[in-house]
């Protein structure tokens, strides 16, 4: 520790991932004197063990599966070697140059930064744990941003070697022939989905009755028959009864089967990590393992606040980032109230997943009445000259009135085109109103224009359908 750890802080932040690092720039912007505590590196799950360096491997197995089509568009490449260890060099390459962004701009900003363990000793004292000494700070207001760790079921032997999380998966340096993936949600779906594409044999068992449970069921169903392009095995309602690590692999049993897998994939879900943050001791409330929070994310200690997924709120890294802004004009003396109504996603499956708001079945349970446009890629000009026909969109509107709820994609850059339904629902559109909206042609997002259309039975390029 050094001469800063005399200073007292107006915001002291601990964790430095997607809400933590947000949260010190917002702070720094309105002229606060900050301090940034994080006990790896900057980045969190998200940068450094998450979004980034699972996209940048995605990016190498759409490329991969691109290059086995190159036939269709003229070229004759012959056999395409692929040499996972240069991904993966390429994966690591593109983490430490956004890390090294990261930690620019919080220079630039002022931000004092502290590499070591934190712990509450009262509500405006914090200790700062490194290999061999300890310092303490105080600030005004503090705000936790933690993160989350990946679950790790005790039934599981996990040794991060041959039964590994999604933090040890992405370091192996050799591509496994065979890979069983515990977990159906979008981690697992993701990993799998990737894995396939490079050349694994990928199983995946899921304890509930289908993958991805919380997506709409039609847009899983693409997934579902992309796995089944791949040679992807699916075991739902079915859990993993053991694994036992053998000279060969390891030997998992589930169901009626037991096999040996070269690795195996834990995705079970992630838990808030607030191990040795000392929350009791100094009154901040957890509930089911979370800190508790109200909407202007103040938990029950009133100068600490808390942010992204150590709250169990929603786990997504850009709710994360939305978070730490009302937190920080709140910590600074504002009166913000979170609103999470609109709140989009994305799943790099092959094809790639975008929804937001409330699916069909959704509005079925709650007794919405609604209208429904769907669309399909294929119908496409611009998915067709692509090559990448696969896919649909859904678009979820009220009955009456017409305001659009919510919307699923399955297909090509169904992660960017999601955002534009984002904002027409953030401006209470509707549905005709959206379908009002020059769209450049030929465009994919087109397809959003004809599935607002068809809410009302106006889509152009769809036949069936009588106008409303």
């Amino acid at each position: 520790m050094d001469d800063k750890a005399k200073k007292e802080y107006d915001i002291a932040i601990i964790g430095g991932g997607p809400g933590g690092y947000v949260a010190a720039i917002r702070a720094a912007q309105q002229g606060a004197c900050v301090c940034l505590i994080e006990a790896d590196r900057v980045g969190g799950t998200c940068l450094n063990r998450g979004c980034i360096p699972t996209k940048a491997l995605y990016s190498t197995a759409l490329l991969k599966e691109r290059l086995a089509k190159a036939g269709d568009h003229g070229f004759n490449l012959g056999d395409v070697g692929f040499d996972y260890a240069r991904a993966v060099e390429r994966k690591d390459g593109v983490v430490e140059q956004l890390v090294g962004g990261i930690e620019q701009l919080l220079k630039s900003q002022g931000i004092d930064v502290y590499k070591g363990k934190a712990s509450l000793e009262t509500n405006d004292r914090i200790c700062i744990r490194q290999p061999g000494v300890a310092g303490r700070i105080r600030a005004k207001k503090i705000i936790l941003a933690t993160g989350s760790i990946p679950a790790r079921p005790k039934a599981l032997p996990i040794d991060g070697k041959n039964i590994l999380t999604s933090n040890e998966i992405l370091a192996i340096k050799e591509l496994p022939e065979s890979l069983l993936v515990i977990g159906g949600g979008y981690i697992g779906c993701e990993f799998a989905g990737i894995f396939a594409a490079l050349g694994s044999k990928v199983t995946v068992v899921e304890a509930l009755p289908r993958i991805l449970a919380q997506s709409d069921k039609q847009i899983v169903r693409e997934v579902e028959k992309s796995f089944k392009q791949r040679q992807v095995e699916i075991h739902i309602d079915t859990a993993v009864e053991s694994l036992e690590v053998t000279d060969s692999g390891v030997k998992a049993r589930f169901g009626d089967h037991e096999k040996t897998f070269d690795k195996v994939l834990v995705a079970v879900g992630r838990v808030a990590n607030t191990s040795g943050l000392n929350l009791e001791e100094v009154g901040v409330a957890v509930e089911n393992g979370t800190i508790k929070v109200d909407s202007r994310l103040k938990t029950s200690v009133p100068n600490i606040f808390a942010i992204g997924d150590v709250t169990g709120i929603i786990q997504l890294a850009h709710v994360a980032s939305y978070q730490a802004g009302i937190a920080v004009a709140n910590a600074l003396g504002g009166d913000e109230e979170a609103d999470y109504r609109v709140v989009p996603s994305a799943i790099f499956t092959l094809p790639e997943i975008g929804q937001v708001g409330l699916t069909e079945a959704k509005c079925k349970e709650q007794g919405v009445a609604v209208d429904v446009g769907r669309f399909a890629y294929q119908a496409s000009g611009k998915a067709l000259c692509d090559g990448e026909a696969q896919g649909s969109i859904k678009v979820v509107a009220e009955k009456e009135g017409g305001r659009i709820l919510g919307a699923a994609i399955v297909g090509e850059e169904a992660s960017a085109l999601i955002s534009e339904i984002s904002v027409a629902m953030s401006q209470q559109m509707t549905a005709a109103q959206l379908g009002e909206v020059i769209h450049a042609h030929p465009t994919l997002p087109e397809i959003v224009l004809e599935a607002a259309e068809d809410v009302n039975g106006h889509a152009v390029h769809k036949a069936g359908r009588k106008r409303k």
